[in-house]
């Protein structure tokens, strides 16, 4: 069974606060450079390891790149221990350039009172759900390693013709053999926000995270991990919105919001196809 650490090939060096990992094509963007989400999800399994403690919050600034076959280093500072909750952050450079900082607060605690006042859209399982299409260009990156069926929205990318579609999408999504899901995977499926904005405008975008704010609800063990993706605006050239991370069973895992830089893939135009 694979986990997170396994997934992102990420080992310390030295001691529990740095950490290292080589940005391989299986964890990189189509366009060659480390996927914010396995930024993020490395900072966490580095931030847990090095607290002891589950991640409650999260939060990633993305300053730069980190490009296909570099080495991503990390370093985690404890801020404050507490009796409850550590705060703490992680920051990740290539060389001398910094690509991301993560902070965080990580425990746990205990009270008698406790809810769940969202639920997850209806849409059919897993495996009654299509392929989402890849085209062939994106083969060995990111987008080949995680499994995912659409659930709702369009499927192909052929399908984004310019005509106007829901905000509200959803993806299942599984890292093949990975049966337990950590913080760390829950950010990498939460990067996923980024991708749901073409299903409104109806146009192939690109998207650059500029942040990705991961909310930890709950962990229960689910082979697939439903997205259920809203995206709130675009406007300037800059996009927000969220997702609410569900496992197989209809538990709330997480909450993931982002926001994002907007372009258009190349030859697109808007008003044509």
């Amino acid at each position: 069974m694979t986990d997170a650490r396994e997934f992102l090939g990420l080992d310390p060096v030295g001691d529990e606060l740095h950490w290292r990992l080589e940005v391989r094509p299986e964890i990189s963007t189509p366009g060659s450079f480390l996927f914010g989400g396995c930024g993020l999800g490395a900072a966490l399994v580095a931030l847990e390891e090095a607290a002891g403690r589950p991640t409650v919050w999260a939060t990633a600034q993305y300053l730069s790149y980190a490009p296909t076959g570099s080495t991503f280093d990390l370093e985690v500072v404890l801020a404050v221990v507490g009796g409850h909750v550590t705060q703490a952050r992680a920051v990740g450079t290539v060389g001398e350039r910094e690509i991301l900082t993560v902070n965080a607060a990580l425990g746990v605690d205990e009270l008698e009172v406790s809810g769940v006042w969202v639920s997850p859209p209806d849409v059919p399982s897993p495996l009654q759900c299509p392929k989402r299409g890849v085209p062939a260009m994106f083969a060995n990156t990111i987008l080949d390693s995680i499994d995912v069926r659409v659930a709702k929205g369009r499927q192909f990318f052929d399908d984004l013709d310019g005509s106007p579609g829901d905000g509200n999408s959803a993806l299942w999504a599984r890292v093949p053999g990975h049966l337990e899901p950590s913080a760390a995977t829950l950010a990498i499926f939460g990067d996923y926000v980024s991708g749901g904005v073409s299903q409104p405008t109806g146009y192939r975008t690109m998207g650059r995270s500029l942040d990705n704010t991961l909310r930890v609800v709950q962990l229960a063990r689910t082979e697939w991990v439903l997205c259920d993706i809203r995206i709130h605006a675009l406007m300037g050239g800059y996009a927000q919105g969220l997702a609410f991370l569900w496992s197989e069973d209809g538990t709330l895992l997480a909450t993931a919001s982002q926001s994002i830089g907007i372009r258009l893939w190349p030859g697109q135009v808007v008003g044509g196809s």
